[in-house]
């Protein structure tokens, strides 16, 4: 089973989409807690740096109502303007064998647009956001948890993409296998596999030394006739 993360991971938040959340949610906190900007600004750093996004800070502190916060925030008019992604992503995740789940921080709505806008919603089976993981964001391996009980998976068969160390840790422990994206030249020694892009994942993915015949462990991997090779999922 491929898990894979949204933002920064299927496509580039960096330039337009998280500079836009970011303001947005600033301006929830500053209208809602009374606070003036430095503080509403320092309130969403320190509890997305906390807990993995700034929703579970002010829900545990301030009794926020989620849903509440998550419209407010990701109202995004110019999402197709806004969006970055590399045009071989639909192409990409097909030559995957294996079903694949989307498994991201954001809230639903905003993932199923993101998605039908790049034109890959069919190529996932199920989509996790913050709202169906009852809001227990990566990386709190509640949210993990959740999702490995609905789903009937094991980890050990279970490849986590995602642009973010800290949540490939909680995969990582949990007993997955890690595929981080990133420009960066480091890689942590826990760390299965680095890419710089999402797109290189059909040529490396085989040498993250799956267990004995691990592309068939991946739920959802149809064969051909004996001796083929793995289906499309």
């Amino acid at each position: 089973m491929w898990l894979f993360d949204l933002d920064n991971t299927l496509h580039d938040a960096t330039p337009h989409i998280f500079p836009h959340i970011n303001r947005a949610i600033s301006t929830y906190i500053r209208q809602h807690l009374g606070v003036d900007e430095d503080e509403a600004t320092s309130l969403r750093l320190d509890y997305w740096q906390r807990y993995g996004a700034t929703l579970l800070g002010l829900m545990r502190h301030h009794g926020t109502d989620p849903h509440h916060f998550l419209h407010h925030t990701h109202d995004l008019p110019d999402l197709e303007r806004m969006l970055v992604f590399e045009r071989g992503l639909n192409a990409m995740l097909g030559r995957l064998p294996g079903r694949k789940i989307l498994f991201s921080n954001a809230p639903l709505a905003y993932s199923e647009a993101v998605l039908e806008l790049v034109g890959v919603r069919h190529r996932f089976a199920a989509l996790y956001s913050v709202e169906r993981l009852r809001f227990q964001p990566k990386p709190a391996v509640g949210g993990f948890r959740h999702l490995l009980r609905s789903e009937s998976l094991s980890p050990q068969h279970c490849i986590m993409v995602e642009d973010s160390l800290v949540n490939l840790k909680t995969a990582k422990h949990l007993g997955m296998k890690t595929v981080w994206i990133s420009c960066s030249t480091r890689q942590p020694p826990w760390l299965d596999l680095r890419l710089r892009s999402v797109l290189d994942l059909p040529r490396r993915w085989h040498r993250l030394q799956l267990p004995q015949s691990g592309w068939r462990s991946l739920p959802g991997t149809r064969r051909r006739h004996a001796g083929g090779t793995p289906g499309a999922p």
